[in-house]
């Protein structure tokens, strides 16, 4: 009988540590160590069944590589494919979260349906009935006739009945719930996630199988378990959504087979999901009357350009109490944003609260969205309604100057496409770029160039 070792494993970041602490030292969480019963023997589990590193290979120079093309196989939906790089690529290890409720083990069971009439296609589910499963796919109108189901939450049951069946998409919903039973922590600790997980993708990189890891959340919104899961897996999702939407978004964190930061945008509907051709569109809130402090934004994710409406609320403040609120959006941005505002505008906000809300629960992380923050708030200030036929997109610097982003020139066929006729954009954007016919382009350098356009083109892009 195997010597047992106790240790206390930190629950949020996975370290571990001798004896108990209250804080731990490496993430300073306060009580998240647990006890937790290690085999000697455990440190060489991985080793023996299957880690991605346990293959033997030989020494061979960098340019005696042999390249080959990563081979994808299409889901059955475009804004799918799209997150992750153009379809899901063969032997990759696809990490989904998303809150509970959200949408992900239906995206996955649509997708897996229509994959099963092409592939070998294993779907295993540690917290629903297969009853639960197949009642779902009937609701959602799946073709179900070749999709394999298991029900199982042992690792070692499931890698052994995956080298039987020799699929080749793995679905495992979810990664919280399995466990190894050479350890003695209860399933959804850190050692059996890190364990369960390291042993599936060690499979799935020897034999090339694609894999579907469905993972819980906190109530930070970040993946429950070790951070080295995320590091372990080729590609992170997240799928997202207001509680009083419809809409939902699938964003890529982390991928090794396309562009990070990209997203997909979905409906949830009595059917199921139904992805969205033209999200430009559901940011646009209509109003039957154009409000102050609305501006429409041409934003960059991933690969595409998107629009989206940016509102904001400048209000008499009863000082000291001033406050500056943003949804959507960098508040320390916000306050930078509204200092260069007051040193070359010559704006006073020392005495006003700033609101500032992304409309559709949607997140803005680039600096593209400085110079509609500029104008939101000039607009509101003003109480002066901005065009809604007008777009805006630009980085601000501290000393006021107005700098080109990435994708400008999409950014405004974007909006051209969408019917806007006006734009105010970085001149940098607009060096060697062709001419427009259908939008008329203000291109600016500084700050002090767009209080000039406002003031000349006030029956253009102004109204009472």
């Amino acid at each position: 009988m195997s010597k047992l070792k106790h240790v206390y494993v930190c629950q949020h970041c996975g370290s571990v540590h001798p004896k108990w602490v209250g804080k731990c030292a490496d993430c300073g969480e306060w009580n998240s160590l647990v006890e937790e019963q290690l085999p000697a023997a455990s440190k060489s589990i991985s080793r023996q069944q299957g880690y991605a590193g346990s293959v033997t290979s030989d020494v061979i120079r960098l340019a005696d590589v042999d390249l080959q093309e990563a081979q994808r196989v299409t889901t059955s939906f475009q804004e799918f494919d799209r997150v992750l790089g153009g379809g899901l690529t063969v032997g990759s290890v696809v990490l989904l979260g998303g809150a509970p409720g959200i949408g992900k083990s239906t995206l996955l069971l649509a997708t897996l349906c229509h994959l099963s009439d092409q592939q070998t296609v294993l779907y295993i589910t540690g917290e629903e009935s297969l009853g639960q499963v197949s009642l779902r796919a009937h609701r959602l109108g799946l073709s179900q006739h070749r999709l394999l189901l298991l029900a199982e939450t042992d690792v070692e049951k499931i890698l052994d009945k995956i080298r039987h069946v020799k699929p080749n998409i793995v679905v495992i919903d979810s990664i919280q719930t399995l466990f190894s039973p050479e350890l003695s922590a209860a399933p959804g600790s850190v050692s059996q996630v890190r364990e369960s997980a390291a042993r599936l993708v060690g499979y799935c990189k020897q034999f090339h199988v694609a894999m579907f890891l469905v993972g819980h959340v906190t109530k930070e919104g970040a993946i429950a378990g070790p951070r080295v899961l995320e590091h372990m897996v080729d590609c992170v999702l997240y799928f997202e959504g207001a509680n009083d939407s419809r809409f939902r978004l699938l964003r890529a964190i982390k991928n090794r087979f396309g562009a990070v930061n990209e997203l997909g945008v979905f409906a949830m509907l009595e059917t199921g999901l139904k992805e969205v051709s033209n999200p430009s569109a559901i940011f646009l809130a209509s109003h039957d009357k154009p409000a102050p402090g609305s501006i429409i934004m041409a934003t960059w994710e991933g690969t595409r350009p998107l629009l989206v409406e940016m509102q904001a609320l400048v209000d008499t403040a009863s000082p000291p109490n001033i406050r500056r609120i943003c949804v959507g959006i960098d508040y320390n941005r916000l306050l930078m944003l509204l200092a260069v505002l007051h040193k070359h505008l010559h704006y006073v906000l020392y005495d006003q609260d700033v609101y500032l809300n992304i409309v559709g629960g949607f997140r803005v992380s680039e600096t593209g969205a400085d110079l509609s923050v500029i104008l939101a708030v000039i607009s509101s200030l003003k109480n002066k309604i901005f065009s809604r036929q007008c777009i805006v997109f630009g980085e601000i610097g501290l000393s006021g100057e107005v700098r080109p982003v990435q994708g400008g020139q999409e950014r405004i066929k974007e909006a051209e496409k969408q019917g806007f006729q006006y734009a105010i954009v970085p001149k940098g954007n607009m060096q060697g770029v062709r001419a427009f016919d259908r939008i008329k382009i203000y291109a600016i350098s500084h700050l002090s160039e767009l209080q000039r356009i406002l003031s000349e083109e006030q029956e253009t892009l102004w109204s009472s």
